[in-house]
């Protein structure tokens, strides 16, 4: 599969998810570039922006089995990864999987579930397998979770520990449409005539595999590989922060900038593709000193600023030039 067939696949997709989703295209760009990229996908935004419309319209588009999990207080781990029955037929247990065995899990209101059942999914994120009562059980790729979170609303709400934010590939805002987009939502209700939304799949069983082999080819200049380690290395030291971005952060960026760049029809990185998704990726990794969190500074700040104070290599802005 060559880039130009990567780019118009992609347009294709974000087509089709743009015929229920109005006013996203930023965010459901680099959310379908975090897949391609065999990451996760964090939306943080108040409620009925749209963002579980998004991600059930992005798995279908994709050809992604889907799972929506409503995140409550009272939600056990094994709500999460399945658990054992017992099968009167045999009079055995028997291990019944739960609703992360599927291509795509939508966690809605991740924070709203208590930290032992965040942890549940937190194996399954990271090494692919849930293990239930000292047994591992493998999930089949391709496997992506896009959980949402309130950021506003904190009553009955469990603050993701810093290893689950970790996990997440990028986090993403989606924000307030402007009068057009908002109308259009309206108009489009109108024109279905119900409230259900059907997004066709683009992607046939196993061609989300493939687009995802090709997004390893993409090249990566030496320079930019160590562009994406500066600016992960800049946030530890930057004022306010407490603890920066881990080397997964790099990597991330790394690893969505490729994709963005296949998605662009291109063979290889450019320190722009890095720039683009710099917040996305490494906003929700940094800790701020209590100084800092009391005087309301937003870590996407810092991160813009990063951004415009490391600079580009030289040989990379000399290309470019």
């Amino acid at each position: 599969m060559n880039f130009d067939d990567i780019a118009e696949t992609g347009r294709r997709i974000r087509g089709a998810v743009a015929t229920v989703v109005v006013g996203m295209d930023d965010p459901l760009e680099i959310a379908l570039a975090t897949i391609l990229a065999g990451g996760h996908v964090l939306f943080e935004d108040v409620p009925g922006l749209g963002k579980t419309l998004a991600a059930r319209s992005l798995a279908s588009a994709l050809g992604l089995s889907f799972r929506r999990l409503q995140c409550t207080p009272d939600m056990l781990p094994g709500d999460v990864t399945g658990s054992y029955v017992y099968a009167p037929d045999t009079g055995e247990f028997v291990f019944r999987p739960g609703p992360i065995f599927t291509g795509l899990l939508l966690a809605d209101e991740i924070n709203r579930t208590t930290p032992k059942t965040q942890s549940a999914m937190l194996e399954a994120m990271a090494e692919r397998q849930v293990t239930v009562e000292g047994n591992s059980f493998p999930l089949e790729a391709p496997f992506h979770v896009i959980a949402t979170a309130n950021p506003i609303e904190y009553e009955g709400t469990y603050a993701l520990p810093e290893a689950q934010l970790d996990r997440f590939m990028v986090r993403l805002s989606v924000g307030y449409l402007d009068q057009r987009g908002e109308t259009e939502v309206l108009l489009g209700r109108v024109r279905r005539q119900q409230e259900a939304t059907h997004v066709d799949p683009v992607l046939a069983p196993g061609e989300l595999a493939l687009l995802q082999q090709a997004v390893e080819q993409i090249h990566v200049d030496p320079d930019v590989a160590a562009y994406c380690v500066a600016l992960a290395v800049a946030t530890r030291s930057a004022q306010h922060v407490a603890v920066g971005a881990s080397p997964r952060g790099s990597q991330a960026l790394l690893l969505v900038g490729r994709a963005l760049a296949a998605l662009d029809g291109r063979d290889y990185l450019r320190p722009d593709d890095v720039k683009r998704i710099a917040v996305s990726v490494l906003a929700h990794r940094l800790t701020l000193t209590p100084q800092a969190w009391a005087q309301g500074i937003d870590p996407a700040d810092v991160v813009r600023a990063l951004v415009n104070t490391v600079a580009v290599p030289p040989s990379i802005a000399a290309a470019r030039a």
